[in-house]
């Protein structure tokens, strides 16, 4: 069984990630993690997620669980994130981030401490996206400069930042296979007189409402067709999962920052 540490565990990821940990005969739930002055801390983290009595407390130190586990799953805030991965790095553990919204000094730093353990990386750990990922790329170096890129992204009101991390995700890779700089062609909103759509931006246009837990449609707009690509979450269970398997599959591997392109094996 492989001891598995949630951060987060009382948030809407953290509650989901206990629960199936708690059905999984290939894991066991080795700690439960907030943040300082959080209302959870001291609850039971299995009745905090609605699935029975686990006999682990939610903590705000991680560094007394790090001993207790092989790994840890972080689905919180990136300056959260980074100070539990310096915790995980001193303890020469492995972690499995689905945060998303770091800023560029940020990931320097991520890339920085994963050098010293094996790290899984990704926006979005569904299987469905990544598979996407995979296929998307080879679609837009085909269809090639004559069909135009946009990326729409839908999400839940709560949600912090925007574009989401996944839509970040899927521009690059779109941009990398027609040999293009996301930084210099990616268009992120559209207002007034703008004039022309140029032949190279790629739009990234974001939608914030109710509770929805994630759209991702890829556009490739033709002269007399429109392709589209999409892929919509019912349940955040897509990417709880996805994060058990890169648990198991993290674990195994040498120091190094890995993605669920790696896990999945779609290289």
């Amino acid at each position: 069984m492989i001891k598995i540490i949630v951060a987060g565990a009382a948030g809407r990821m953290g509650c989901r990630l206990v629960s199936l940990i708690r059905d999984s005969t290939a894991l066991t739930l080795a700690g439960a993690l907030e943040g300082t002055g959080h209302p959870a801390l001291g609850e039971d983290a299995g009745e905090t997620a609605a699935s029975g009595r686990a006999g682990i407390p939610i903590t705000d130190d991680l560094s007394i669980l790090m001993e207790r586990g092989e790994a840890v799953i972080d689905f919180s805030s990136p300056s959260a994130t980074l100070e539990h991965m310096r915790i995980v790095a001193r303890h020469r553990r492995a972690m499995v981030i689905g945060t998303t919204g770091f800023s560029a000094v940020q990931l320097d730093e991520l890339r920085l401490l994963a050098q010293q353990i094996p790290c899984v990386f990704s926006p979005n750990m569904s299987v469905g996206i990544n598979l996407i990922c995979k296929v998307i790329g080879e679609m837009a170096r085909t269809l090639g400069d004559e069909y135009d890129i946009e990326v729409i992204e839908a999400h839940h009101r709560l949600k912090k930042d925007a574009p989401s991390g996944t839509a970040l995700k899927i521009a690059e890779v779109l941009a990398r296979s027609v040999s293009r700089n996301l930084d210099q062609v990616g268009v992120y909103a559209r207002k007034g007189l703008i004039g022309e759509r140029t032949k190279t931006e790629i739009g990234i246009q974001t939608i914030r409402a109710g509770d929805i837990v994630g759209d991702h449609t890829i556009l490739f707009g033709g002269m007399g067709e429109r392709i589209e690509v999409t892929h919509r979450a019912s349940s955040r269970d897509t990417f709880a999962i996805g994060a058990l398997r890169a648990a198991r599959w993290v674990v195994r591997q040498p120091p190094g920052l890995y993605d669920m392109m790696d896990v999945l094996n779609l290289r």
